[in-house]
């Protein structure tokens, strides 16, 4: 087994077929050749703009999506459809909308306890109840709220029951698809914290999907940058977020608002010329080059490849800026 890595990801494809005419299907590319690996207890943070493929790599890799193509590898074993049922004890997912992830005819004990009845990770209903508390005192609910429904929460407080329902059959690997996206920014603080406290105390390893760089660099040891289906950058947190090698990195990271005025004054704001194009039509060569003011002809005529730049830093542009 190889103990290094708990999760290996090489070359997933996840291609949707799309019918586009009478007999006619085109297949959309919303995963198309990703590879990353996370080692055990590490975040690695998943950023990118809206339909760029960070949910549908995280679920295609839990297999909730059939992949197209690729192999994804959970210490050193590779998931397969033979499998997957045992290794969702040890793999999991919060999801991003808290409303519509939890039964609205379920108690919250029911829910977080759904996971236990599935797998029979308990011997007496003493024992799952027990288990139950305990997983809700953990993610900060009340006892009492055992017997409530869903509905009677806020936003935050259901997160808080999602990720109690994930931490139920003790995994060693959480995807996080946007978990605090559709909560107020005086909660996402709160969540975001009790995720890294969750992981000190438990050692379980993250994949944090967000499209905020601010939230995935405070919690993330590791940074990959996707873009159409691909992954254009991946590297230390702060090296990527310090020292950006492709332009659609310094482009997203120029948005990130800084809570200094003059600094703010001083930056200069990289706005993307045109828009994302079709992942059904995807250009040739290098999918950016449509919106880069650095494309020439090379980038129109071959697809750059992840190449280190340094300190485990790793870049796909035939234009790295330094």
């Amino acid at each position: 087994m190889n103990t290094e890595y708990l999760v290996e990801v090489k070359e997933l494809k996840q291609y949707f077929p799309i019918h586009t005419g009478f007999r006619k299907v085109t297949n959309l590319k919303a995963v198309d050749g990703v590879s990353f690996s996370i080692r055990p207890g590490e975040t690695l943070g998943l950023v990118g703009e809206s339909g760029c493929g960070k949910t549908t790599v995280g679920r295609t890799l839990l297999r909730l999506y059939q992949p197209t193509g690729g192999q994804v590898l959970f210490e050193g074993e590779e998931v397969t459809d033979k499998n997957i049922l045992e290794l969702r004890k040890k793999m999991q997912m919060v999801f991003q909308d808290p409303y519509s992830s939890l039964d609205p005819r379920m108690t919250v004990e029911d829910i977080i306890g759904e996971p236990m009845d599935v797998h029979r990770l308990y011997k007496n209903r003493a024992e799952r109840r027990e288990k139950i508390l305990r997983l809700m005192e953990l993610v900060g609910l009340n006892a009492e709220h055992a017997t409530r429904y869903a509905h009677e929460f806020s936003g935050g407080q259901r997160q808080r029951i999602g990720i109690a329902r994930a931490l139920a059959v003790n995994p060693k690997f959480i995807v996080c698809d946007e978990p605090v996206s559709a909560l107020d920014v005086s909660i996402q603080a709160q969540v975001v914290n009790m995720f890294e406290d969750l992981q000190k105390k438990l050692g379980v390893a993250y994949l944090f999907i967000a499209h905020d760089l601010l939230i995935v660099r405070h919690i993330s040891d590791r940074i990959a940058v996707m873009y159409l289906g691909r992954i254009v950058e991946i590297g230390d947190a702060d090296e990527v977020y310090e020292h950006p090698k492709h332009p659609y990195t310094i482009s997203l990271l120029s948005a990130v608002p800084i809570p200094d005025p003059r600094l703010t004054r001083q930056r200069q704001r990289i706005v993307l010329e045109g828009d994302v194009p079709s992942p059904m039509h995807l250009p040739s060569g290098c999918a950016f080059r449509t919106r880069c003011r650095y494309a020439t002809e090379k980038c129109a005529q071959e697809r750059p490849v992840l190449a280190d730049t340094g300190n485990g830093h790793f870049a796909a542009c035939w234009h790295l800026q330094s």
